[in-house]
Parts: C-alpha cells; sequence; structure tokens
C-alpha cells in the first residue's frame, strides 16, 4: 500500500471560550450572574453604611471576582492551535512490464514496448509537466504490483539547485517535512519486462482500494491490454468509478498481430555418441503465413566459433526440409537423425528461410550445444535391498549401450546373479574406485553401513569432482524408527547431502513414510514443469499431459522441509498430508558444491510403466544425464561451470557454479572470478562470481535473462593460457504472453469510458493528442484544517491557581468584615 503524504501549512493559535464556541446555553448563567454581582452591591451598600464607601467599595470588589471568576471557569477559557494541511494531488502512473512488453511491432525489432515507455519517461516532458501540478507515483505491475519511484511535486519558485529537478527515490517510511536524497533512475532497467503473466485487473483493482482516500486525479496505464490472468479488469474499474479515480489508458504495440514465423524452439541432447544415432528436434511457429511453404535447414559448426557466428545462426549445412506451415500460432516440429562419427563441442543451428513479409528476421534460427564423447556414463546402483525400483532401473541400464552400471546390494549373498557389468561386495574405498563413477543411485540404502572414510570420500566426489547422487527414500533404513542413520550424530555429511532437512531426534513424526490405500498424483511446482529434465514427452505442455495420466504414487517419507539452497520441483498431493498448509516434499534437488544431488520420496517411479512403457525409462534417463552433468560436461581438468537446467524462461534468474582450481590442481583461492555472458543479440555481460564459503574453490553467481534466444556463457580459467569454460543456455517466452501480443482496443476503451477518462492509441497522442493527456489531469490538491489536542498540563496548572485565587477573595473578604465586626 502506497503511503498517504501530507505537506505541512501555517499554524495558528486562537483564544475562545469553550463553552460558547460550542454553541452550549451559556446565555442563563451569565445573566444570574450578573444579577448576582448587583445583589452583592446592594448588599454591601446596605451593610456597610456606617464603614464608609471605600471599605464598602473594597468588600463588594472582592466578592464580586469571586463570582466572576466562576463565571471564567464556566465559560472555558482555552487557546487553540489549528495546523493546516495541505495534500498535493496525485497521479499514478501504471506500467505493463509482462514479457509480452518485451515484443517489437517494428521490422527488425529494434525497439520493444517496453522501451518506448522508458523512452517517453526519459526524454520527454511528461513527468515534469505532471510535477508541476502533482506527485507521481511510477508503478510496475505483471503478475504483481510493485513501486517503481516516488516524484513529489516541483517546487514553484525557480530552482537554485540542479538536483531539485531530479526524481526522488521513495525510502520505505517517509517523515513530513524531512527531505529526500535525490537520485537518477535509469528507466529501461527499471521497466524491464520480467513477468510471465498480465494480471492488468488484479492490478487496477488493488490501486483503487489502496489509494481510495489519496487525492488522485487519474490513473494513468500503458498497456498492451493482454489481460491473462487474474480478475477481469471491468470487475477492478467498478471500485475506481466508485471512488471517483479516473483511469485514462495509453494503448502500446499494434492492433494486428505481426506476420512472423520463428524457430521457437530447438531440442538436442547434451551428450552424443560416435556411431550412435540422435534425433534434432525443432519447432516452427507462425502468424499470418498458413499455408506457405518455406525451408527449414540444420546447420552445423565448432562450438568455439565465437558471438558473431552465433548471432548470425552460421555453420555448414547439415540437412534441409520444406515444410507447410499452418494456422496461426500452431507449433509444427521439424525432427532431424544425426550420426556423430567424431568427439568434440558442436553447435547445431535450426534457420528457417523466412519470406519477406517476416517482420522480426531476429527469431528465425536457434542453436543448441552438443557434446560428442566417446566414452560411457558410468552408474553405480547402491540398494539397501532389492526393492522393484532397483530392479527395473537397473535391468534398464543394463541394456543402455551408452551407459556402464555397477551394482552394490547390501541384502546380497556372495555369488548372485545380478544384471551388471560388475557387482561389487563393498562400497568404494579408494579416490581411484570412486572416481570411475559419474553417478551414483542410492535405494533406500543402510549408510550406516559406510566406515568415516567412505562417507568422506562420497561427499567430496560429489562437492569436488562434481558427482550425481541421486537418493531415494524408504521404509526400511530411512524409515527406521530407532538409531536409525537419520538420528545418527555420525551421519550428519549423509544429512547435508540430501536436499531435504529430517526430524528432530523423537520428533512426533520420527518412523517409517507415510502409506496410503489410493494413489495420489504428483503436485509439480512451477521450477518443476520447466525442469526440462523431469519432462516426459518433448515439449513442456505434452509432458504436463503425460504426467496427468499418471494415478500417482501411494507412500512418501515425511520431512518438514527443504534445504535452504534446495528447490522443490514436486510434492505429494494428498491434502491429509500437509503441515502448515504445505504439501509434503516429494521431489527436491540442489547443488552441493559443484555436484548435483536428487531425492525422490519413495521408489514408485516405476508405476509410470503402467501409463507407457517408455516413460520410466525417459525419466530415469534424463534425470541420471542431469545430475551427472558434474562429470560429464567437464570441458577442462581445471574446473568445470554448472547452471540449474539449459532452458529458461525469459525473466527468469539464472543461477551459475563454477568449480575451478589452480595450476597445481589444488581448489582456486580469488576473491571473485569473472563470467561472460553472451547475450542473444551479441552483447557482453560481465557477472562476477564470488566465492563460496563453504566450499574452496567454488563460485557463484547469477544474472537474469531478458531476452529471449540462446546464451553462451564463457569464463576464462584464471592461471591459464587464455582456456574457457564454456556453457549455453536457452531462454524462452511464455507461451501465455505470445497468444495475444496485439494491442486490445476494446479492452483499454472499456476501461477509460466506464472510469470517466479517455484512451489514447500510443504514447504521441498521449502526449499531442487532442486533448493531451497533462490537461486531463485535473488538480485534486486538498486543504485541511486539523485542531490540535488541548494540553491537559496548561488547564490542570491554569485551574489550580485560579482556585487559589478565588480561595484568597474569598478569605480576604471574610477576614476584613471579621476585623470591621460586620455580621
Amino acid at each position: 500500500m502506497l503511503p498517504l503524504f501530507a505537506a505541512e501549512g501555517v499554524t495558528r493559535t486562537t483564544f475562545e471560550w469553550g463553552r460558547i464556541q460550542s454553541n452550549a446555553d451559556w446565555i442563563l448563567p451569565v445573566g444570574a450572574c450578573l444579577a448576582i454581582m448587583m445583589f452583592v452591591r446592594w448588599m454591601y451598600r446596605r451593610d456597610a453604611v456606617e464603614l464608609g464607601p471605600v471599605l464598602g467599595w473594597l468588600l463588594t470588589a472582592l466578592r464580586t471576582v469571586a463570582f466572576l471568576g466562576l463565571l471564567i471557569l464556566y465559560l472555558q477559557p482555552q487557546w487553540r492551535t489549528q495546523r493546516e494541511v495541505v495534500r498535493n494531488s496525485r497521479v499514478v502512473l501504471l506500467v505493463d512490464m509482462s514479457l509480452s512488453m518485451g515484443l517489437s511491432d517494428e521490422v527488425g525489432g529494434t525497439s520493444s514496448r517496453a522501451r518506448q515507455i522508458a523512452a517517453t519517461l526519459e526524454k520527454t516532458d511528461l513527468l515534469p509537466q505532471l510535477r508541476k501540478t502533482h506527485d507521481v507515483v511510477v508503478m510496475r505491475f505483471d503478475e504483481d504490483i510493485k513501486q517503481v519511484i516516488s516524484l513529489d511535486k516541483l517546487d514553484p519558485k525557480p530552482a537554485t539547485d540542479a538536483e531539485s529537478a531530479k526524481p526522488k527515490q521513495l525510502p520505505a517510511k517517509k517523515t513530513p517535512g524531512k527531505k529526500i536524497a535525490a537520485e537518477k533512475i535509469d528507466w529501461h532497467d527499471s521497466l524491464a519486462p520480467s513477468g510471465t503473466e498480465t494480471r492488468l485487473g488484479q492490478a487496477l483493482g488493488q490501486l483503487g482500494r489502496d489509494q481510495r482516500s489519496a487525492p488522485i486525479s487519474g490513473i494513468v496505464v500503458f498497456t498492451d491490454g493482454g489481460q491473462n490472468a487474474g480478475i477481469a479488469p471491468r470487475a477492478a474499474t467498478a471500485a475506481a468509478r466508485e471512488a471517483k479515480m479516473p483511469i485514462f489508458t495509453v494503448g502500446i504495440g499494434s492492433d494486428r498481430r505481426p506476420v512472423n514465423v520463428r524457430v521457437s524452439d530447438l531440442i538436442a541432447p547434451a551428450r552424443a555418441y560416435p556411431g550412435d544415432q540422435y534425433t534434432v528436434t525443432g519447432f516452427i511457429q507462425a502468424q499470418g503465413l498458413a499455408g506457405r511453404v518455406i525451408t527449414v535447414e540444420l546447420l552445423a559448426r565448432d562450438a568455439d566459433s565465437g558471438p558473431a557466428a552465433s548471432q548470425s545462426g552460421t555453420g555448414t549445412l547439415v540437412e534441409s526440409q520444406e515444410i507447410t506451415l499452418g494456422a496461426d500460432g500452431e507449433v509444427l516440429p521439424v525432427k532431424f537423425e544425426l550420426t556423430p562419427d567424431e568427439t568434440g563441442r558442436r553447435t547445431l543451428c535450426l534457420r528457417v528461410q523466412a519470406p519477406r513479409a517476416d517482420r522480426n528476421p531476429n527469431d528465425n534460427h536457434r542453436e543448441a550445444d552438443v557434446e560428442i564423447v566417446d566414452r560411457k556414463n558410468r552408474v553405480l546402483l547402491f540398494a539397501g535391498g532389492p526393492m522393484r525400483e532397483y530392479r527395473f532401473l537397473r535391468t534398464q541400464l543394463h541394456r543402455d549401450k551408452s551407459v556402464t552400471v555397477d551394482v552394490l546390494l547390501q541384502t546380497g549373498q556372495p555369488g548372485i546373479s545380478q544384471e551388471a557389468n560388475e557387482i561389487l561386495d563393498d562400497f568404494p574405498i579408494t579416490r581411484e574406485e570412486m572416481y570411475e563413477y559419474d553417478c551414483v543411485v542410492a535405494f533406500d540404502p543402510d549408510w550406516q553401513a559406510l566406515s568415516t572414510a567412505q562417507i568422506d570420500l562420497l561427499e567430496s566426489w560429489v562437492a569436488e569432482q562434481g558427482g550425481g547422487l541421486i537418493v531415494i527414500a524408504g521404509p526400511i533404513f530411512t524409515g527406521k524408527p530407532i538409531n536409525g542413520w537419520v538420528q545418527d550424530e555420525q551421519m550428519a555429511k549423509i544429512r547435508a547431502l540430501y536436499p531435504v532437512e529430517f526430524h528432530h531426534r523423537f520428533s512426533m513424526f520420527e518412523g517409517a513414510s507415510y502409506v496410503v490405500r489410493e494413489p495420489w498424483p504428483l503436485d509439480f511446482t512451477r521450477e518443476g514443469m520447466d525442469a526440462e529434465f523431469l519432462w516426459l514427452a518433448d515439449t513442456a505442455t505434452s509432458s504436463q499431459q503425460a504426467w496427468a495420466g499418471f494415478a500417482g504414487v501411494y507412500s512418501h517419507f515425511p520431512v518438514p522441509g527443504p534445504q535452504p539452497a534446495a528447490t522443490v520441483l514436486a510434492r505429494f498431493s494428498d491434502p491429509r498430508t500437509g503441515q502448515d498448509d504445505t504439501l509434503p516434499i516429494f521431489l527436491a534437488g540442489q547443488f552441493y558444491g559443484s555436484g548435483r544431488v536428487f531425492y525422490l520420496g519413495s521408489g514408485e517411479m516405476w508405476r509410470l510403466r503402467q501409463v507407457a512403457d517408455t516413460y520410466f525409462e525417459k525419466f530415469y534417463t534424463k534425470l541420471i544425464r542431469h545430475v551427472s552433468q558434474g562429470r560429464l560436461l567437464r570441458g577442462s581438468s581445471r574446473g568445470v561451470l554448472l547452471v540449474a537446467r539449459d532452458r529458461y524462461l525469459l525473466g527468469s534468474t539464472v543461477e551459475v557454479r563454477a568449480r575451478l582450481t589452480n595450476a597445481r590442481l589444488e581448489p582456486l583461492d580469488a576473491p571473485s572470478v569473472a563470467l561472460e555472458v553472451v547475450r542473444p543479440a551479441g552483447k557482453v555481460e560481465t557477472v562476477t562470481l564470488r566465492p563460496d564459503p563453504t566450499r574452496a574453490g567454488t563460485f557463484a553467481g547469477r544474472f537474469t535473462a531478458l531476452a529471449e534466444g540462446a546464451y553462451r556463457l564463457e569464463l576464462p580459467v584464471p592461471e591459464s593460457d587464455d582456456e574457457r569454460l564454456t556453457r549455453r543456455i536457452q531462454v524462452k517466452m511464455p507461451d501465455l504472453e505470445r497468444e495475444n501480443p496485439q494491442r486490445n482496443d476494446a479492452l483499454l476503451s472499456e476501461i477509460a469510458r466506464n472510469t470517466h477518462g479517455k484512451y489514447y492509441v500510443g504514447v504521441k497522442a498521449a502526449l499531442a493528442g487532442k486533448p493531451p493527456l497533462v490537461t486531463q489531469l485535473k488538480d485534486r490538491t486538498r486543504t485541511r484544517i486539523l485542531p490540535a489536542a488541548p494540553n491537559p498540563l496548561w488547564e490542570e496548572t491554569w485551574m489550580r491557581w485560579m482556585m487559589y485565587t478565588l480561595c484568597s477573595l474569598l478569605c480576604l473578604e471574610w477576614l476584613i468584615r471579621r476585623l470591621v465586626k460586620l455580621a
């Protein structure tokens, strides 16, 4: 809620009679008092005939003054202080910052909608003109509404200091009369689009409620009108109309969908093997080009070609196809089958030969990196018992030609037969043995059976060598109620590896897994839906449909919550199992040093086979590759560069971690390292990675993805001969913001009309239209007179002395009467 500010005006102090001011019945008491004083004079004139006129008048005066004092007390004399308070008229500028505002309506895409608004606030006289009459508050909205800055009304006197014209940043609380240091604001940065939804109605409704008692001249909304979530704007405008808040809408963008064809996505495996065929799938989407035939080309080049090649989308032609574009918004898949013949990192570029009518050539290509490696993924299955999940996964990995699988079954007997390359009798003891593996899948193991040295080895393998660990909870050892590893103080390192926290010893939840009689589906979080390694199909939409067909699981291990750095990806949806209105965690993951750890609440993913035989295989294949990235993608012996995932939504925060060593292969000790982020347009931004205080040689940082397309991350390795660690991520705009990007004139006109405002088509019309926007915003400045509360201490002191005086007068009269022997 915005604070309501007021400027202090003139303070006046006046004297008044409280009884008279309150229009009480005071005439009769005053008349009675005058009559009594006349009676006193008559009485003393009669009784003091023998005393002489002087003494008679003295006694009359004493008695008269006493009655006059009582009259004064009755009439309540007081000093009243009044304060004149001026509340300036206020204008609220509400700016749409959803991702559709990042689109460009010009050929070539040189200026986005958001940049048009930023340029208006920065370069035109809109703000100075408004501030001549009003306080101006700039707000931004998407899924939520936030304040950007508050600008005070300009002083009408000529400014003597150049700083007086600068914006004033609003603090958390503003003390009346206290000046705020002037600061400049970067409008392009402050109004950068980042929201995945447009909740126009919700923003207007909240603003109307918050500003109901403020002297609002009007609300100016800069938006394309792309309402796609939350309450309808029509319902929100009713409150603004009742509060007499006119809404002036400024439509941004084009009222037509731009003619465009684009590569909406490109999916390729992170790794492939020489001689093994793999599939590359591109997705083509068009507007206004239904039935047109275009050529789609797949190009390839060396991954180290540099940012210039990435920006232009160049490479050697591998294959091309002709496709017929579908209806507006329809997504068409294009698949290419490739068979690599040599190792190395390759960049694949999918490019469309767009027709001349295409309005945005910047989205005509997409790129993805593929690592061609001549080594298999080494996986160790470590199981406390032969649960069904273990048996299915063991069989699957044994048949996978790209995987070498070893098993350690803690309940196995010497000489048992297992589908595996090697059957271990004990957990690895030496570094040489442990470092052979890229991933360990732990099926409810008995961690207490490991020695301290083995636990330390596992922890350092994950943290320092980028090992991937998948831990699956179960009722036998994870849920062991007495003396289990969950409560064992010596198992602190194991518990720290898990992305979830565990209940303390003797907790009421201590014990086995929670089991129900009917299956409950997984409730995926937003992060879980965006995590590509959890997709069961090629796209997010088809993957959600696949998961929707999964009946669910029957059990989970109860944990109180995630670790501070963990990400919850899915929850057990049975509402009876929640604590504090939060469903239990079922899937979670976290970085641990340079490695990844993934947690499953129970071993029931084998039930995916009931939906489709391939779902279980896809789930674990992608999951194992995901957690193994720290080792599989080590392009250098000096370190590894890691991100949480390969695909992000526009506006997301990208967390980057790096594990680095010096020239002696010891953990790098440095105050920071510089990460170069090459954005889709070719601009290079430097992001500083700071050391992780909990892990030597590990550095972390973050940046925000503000443009759609491919980002290239490059980290020069310190103390090396220009050696670089590289990664590529893809950034995509949500489909919700792309479905209807055109300006909604009908909605914006209706909002303005229903609130007695006005609709302007474009910024130019608002600035120079007839009439201009500034002239429509009337001065609503209010002046209020606030009476100060009476001073009780002053009243008490005055009345005390008044009583002393009256008593003194009466005593003096009585004394004189006694002395002159007057009865």
